[in-house]
């Protein structure tokens, strides 16, 4: 496991970047199997702020929902020969409050219509180039947003 797997392996002290952990902020979790996306989106959102993990496997994004070292997941189409239309409802028992965005360039509509009937925040293109990656930086913000109103109680579904 490296730094970027677990931003707090070194038991508490600075994270990979060598700031001070935010315990209290939430967790973006980017799960995907490229290893260029992963990087890419890692990336930019390190560069926003935000605490970030990523992960290439459905056991990766179980251990960061289940340790509660994520709140927002950005979810590619597939892990390990299953589809994120059958990982999305095991995730969602582990924390029924966990924020999923679904980011795909090409999915059958059947499909996207699955993933929101089981509880996806929003479905994203997967950005192929630089200038496509606003429509995910505003769903992450809309998405870190709701979560830091479901904590406050404010958040009205």
């Amino acid at each position: 496991m490296t730094s970027r797997d677990c931003p707090l392996e070194n038991g508490g002290g600075l994270a990979a970047d060598g700031r001070e952990p935010m315990m209290h902020m939430p967790g973006l979790l980017i799960a995907d199997e490229d290893v260029l996306t992963r990087k890419r989106m890692a990336d930019l959102f390190i560069k926003a702020g935000y605490q970030v993990t990523v992960t290439n496997s459905a056991a990766g994004v179980l251990y960061g929902i289940l340790k509660k070292t994520a709140q927002v997941v950005l979810l590619s189409t597939r892990f390990d020969q299953m589809l994120a239309t059958e990982l999305i409802p095991i995730l969602k028992k582990c924390n029924r409050n966990l924020t999923i965005i679904l980011v795909a360039s090409e999915l059958p509509l059947a499909l996207i219509r699955k993933a929101r009937s089981e509880g996806i925040f929003y479905h994203a293109l997967k950005p192929s180039k630089p200038s496509d990656e606003e429509e995910l930086r505003e769903a992450v913000k809309c998405a870190f947003e709701k979560v830091t109103n479901n904590a406050t109680g404010e958040w009205l579904q």
